[in-house]
């Protein structure tokens, strides 16, 4: 197993373990383009990924995303979204992205704290717990409460 399979499958059970159960919102398609609208904005970002429905054949996946689509089902919750918005934010439109690293991770981790009100302290140290790796942002520092 790969150091990305294995940061994949730490981030994925964080998620499950500390994320998950902390948002239980779920959006429905019709809306998602206009959240993903205005975190793209909030972010300082011009030309935000374009939503389109998840291909029926990707039973497995729940949703992805490059830097010009997020692909998704009929409903999704809402921390997944900020998953895959993380992955556009982390992307170039030739298709090069951070993948689950430290970069997509600190992205990620600025999405929760902003749009769905987490506890920035408290998921860097799950994080860190976890043995998640993520690049600290000096620039940024954590949102007040």
């Amino acid at each position: 197993m790969t150091w990305h399979d294995r940061q994949a499958r730490k981030l994925y059970e964080w998620e499950d373990a500390v994320v998950a159960p902390r948002d239980r919102s779920l959006v429905p398609f019709a809306q998602l383009q206009s959240l993903v609208d205005h975190v793209w904005a909030e972010e300082g970002r011009q030309w935000p990924p374009r939503v389109r429905p998840l291909p029926k054949q990707a039973r497995r996946t729940v949703a992805r995303a490059t830097r010009t689509a997020i692909e998704a089902p009929a409903e999704l919750p809402s921390w997944v979204l900020l998953h895959e918005i993380a992955h556009a934010l982390t992307a170039d439109v030739d298709g090069t992205h951070a993948g689950h690293g430290p970069d997509f991770v600190a992205a990620y981790l600025r999405l929760l704290a902003r749009h769905a009100r987490m506890d920035r302290a408290m998921l860097e140290e799950s994080l860190a717990r976890a043995g998640i790796a993520w690049t600290r942002d000096e620039a940024n520092p954590p949102s007040p409460r």
